[in-house]
């Protein structure tokens, strides 16, 4: 149903737009609008959408790229494997900026500085947008957003004259860089993120590509200049605030922090690995220890395999999440040595350790915690002749 309503929304407006296009409308203003971040996982990037103004005809309209259907079958299962769809909504202000005005997040209105022409190619893309065939888009959060999709129309309308700042020097963020500082107070979530990210993710972003966060963008677009008859014209103008909230405060708390959590679960292992000799207990442990690893190692080969997510491929996690810590894991239940395993598994863990700085991906600290403790109990049965833990144990 709620397909249906947004289809016959959209029509509406698409219609009332084409009608506007027919009679050339030159008091029409173009706006762009950009959202502040909010607290929930979905909206900590902000939000982007343009609005348009046609004063003869009492028009003020939003054109929002960033809605998807919660109601969608196999909603879940579409989104992990990047399959949904999300789509252009249009409506009207009053009804964009309710959802901000209850989360108290600001939103910033800039003129776009459109001559006629620009104007009109940009309205007949807005128009496009909107027909039937086109609403729907496969989203992709690096390529292809709601962000993203107002910069394209907007190189389209301004074509060769528009000019962005020249070529920096110096050190470049990578797309990771520039998710990471919206998800700095948020340190379970930037675990997680940075965990399933792949290095595809550690690709240099360059001034036009970090666009697609809102903000970055809005930044962005502000140096951004028209190359008209000589003159340098600047594509937006000052930002005015049509709502003005202060940021989000979200308090950091180091000590549950996944750096914390992990460092006392590596202490509590290493102590237990030391001085606890109830093998039901130690095999207990080592059960719980390898089925989470063994987890997330399938979680690695989801996104590396079996997911259309770009920002997910070439996840080098997999080497120390690897497939064998379910050999490990079975090897437990089944009350098996599976010495082999362990092996192998202390062993690939190792070299990654060592390795690790000179891989084209960057790893967190909390990473590395984790991988201490498998190094830990892989270790521990290894049955190697060399075994510190077992060598304590004895004294």
């Amino acid at each position: 149903m709620i397909n249906k309503v947004i289809f016959i929304v959209s029509f509406l407006f698409a219609f009332n737009l084409s009608s506007a296009l027919s009679q050339t409308k030159p008091d029409t203003i173009i706006y762009l609008l950009t959202c502040g971040p909010g607290t929930e996982t979905y909206s900590i990037y902000g939000h982007s959408a343009i609005r348009i103004v046609m004063p003869g005809q009492n028009s003020d309209i939003v054109y929002n790229w960033g809605v998807f259907d919660f109601r969608t079958p196999n909603f879940a299962w579409k989104f992990a494997k990047g399959r949904l769809n999300y789509m252009l909504v249009s409506e009207s202000l009053q009804s964009f900026l309710q959802e901000y005005l209850y989360e108290r997040r600001s939103v910033y209105s800039q003129k776009i500085n459109f001559n006629p022409d620009e104007k009109q190619k940009f309205l007949l893309l807005i128009n496009e947008n909107l027909k039937p065939e086109n609403i729907n888009y496969r989203y992709d959060f690096f390529y292809d957003d709601c962000s993203t999709r107002i910069r394209n129309l907007i190189e389209k309308s301004v074509g060769n004259k528009l000019l962005y700042p020249p070529v920096e020097t110096g050190k470049i963020p990578t797309f990771r860089n520039l998710v990471a500082k919206y998800q700095i107070s948020y340190p379970w979530l930037q675990f997680g993120i940075d965990l399933i990210m792949g290095s595809t993710s550690d690709k240099k972003a360059l001034f036009r590509d970090r666009m697609f966060l809102p903000i970055d963008m809005k930044n962005g677009l502000s140096e951004t200049v028209i190359s008209r008859s000589g003159k340098m014209i600047p594509l937006l103008q000052n930002p005015e605030a049509i709502l003005n909230y202060r940021p989000p405060e979200v308090s950091q708390k180091f000590l549950i922090s996944p750096t914390f959590i992990f460092t006392i679960l590596l202490i509590i292992i290493i102590i237990l690995s030391v001085w606890l000799k109830n093998t039901k207990i130690i095999r207990l442990l080592d059960i719980i220890v390898f089925l989470f690893f063994s987890l997330l190692s399938i979680l690695m080969l989801f996104f590396n395999f079996f997911t259309d997510h770009v920002q997910m491929k070439w996840n080098l996690n997999i080497i120390w999440l690897n497939p064998l810590l379910l050999f490990c894991l079975i090897s437990l239940l089944l009350k098996k040595r599976g010495v082999i395993w362990f092996r192998i598994v202390f062993y690939i863990s190792a070299a990654f350790f060592i390795l690790h700085i000179v891989l084209p991906q960057e790893f967190q600290i909390s990473f590395m915690i984790l991988l201490l403790i498998i190094m830990i109990r892989s270790l521990f049965r290894a049955d190697f002749s060399w075994n510190p833990f077992t060598d304590l144990t004895k004294l």
